[in-house]
């Protein structure tokens, strides 16, 4: 049975995307109007709210796409490959934290990162899909301990989603309560310290 009406155009995805996400980090969560985002696409607004309903759904979405683009790598030393990730994780939540702000200004603010969680709350669909893009990427950080795990450079009780989330949680506990910096040096004193109590 074929599928009904015609197929999504990518290209218009893209153009959307690209455009959300120009405004999204220079002016942040407030200046991101749905409306502009369809000019600049070139295309109608009825066709922009047929794949993106709301703002929530839009950002969500720029969040998506912002991190496929942040690759996982096993490069056997598990330290490091946690590190590396961990540090992919940071620079994604404080792109995020000082989204519309002028170039180099920081914030103890959470910004769009507390946007992105009240929107979870808002919409149960746009929760859903916060949860479908988190759980694929835990899914390959979860290979990665996985696989040292299983060639003994961790202990064999060693479960992975929870030293995950040992790990990213303290990343969005500093963003979203504390306001204090995440960076490469405190994603090496984090993996460290889980670390330590799994090897």
């Amino acid at each position: 049975m074929s599928p009904r009406g015609r197929p999504r155009d990518t290209e218009v995805d893209e153009r959307v995307l690209q455009a959300a996400t120009e405004l999204l980090l220079r002016r942040g969560y407030g200046g991101l109007s749905t409306d502009e985002v369809a000019e600049r696409a070139g295309i109608a607004k009825t066709t922009l709210y047929r794949r993106w309903p709301t703002k929530d759904h839009l950002a969500l979405a720029v969040v998506a796409r912002l991190q496929d683009h942040d690759e996982i790598t096993d490069t056997g030393d598990i330290r490091r490959d946690l590190t590396d990730y961990m540090e992919k994780v940071a620079a994604g939540l404080d792109r995020m934290r000082v989204a519309g702000l002028p170039p180099g200004q920081e914030s103890r603010s959470a910004g769009t990162v507390a946007e992105l969680v009240a929107a979870a709350a808002r919409h149960d669909d746009v929760g859903e899909l916060e949860r479908d893009v988190y759980a694929r990427r835990n899914a390959l950080a979860c290979r990665l301990i996985e696989r040292a795990r299983d060639e003994g450079r961790l202990r064999p009780d060693v479960d992975p989603m929870t030293l995950l989330e040992q790990l990213a949680g303290a990343l969005y506990y500093r963003v979203l309560i504390t306001g204090d910096p995440v960076d490469r040096a405190y994603a090496e004193r984090l993996v460290a310290a889980a670390l330590d109590g799994a090897l």
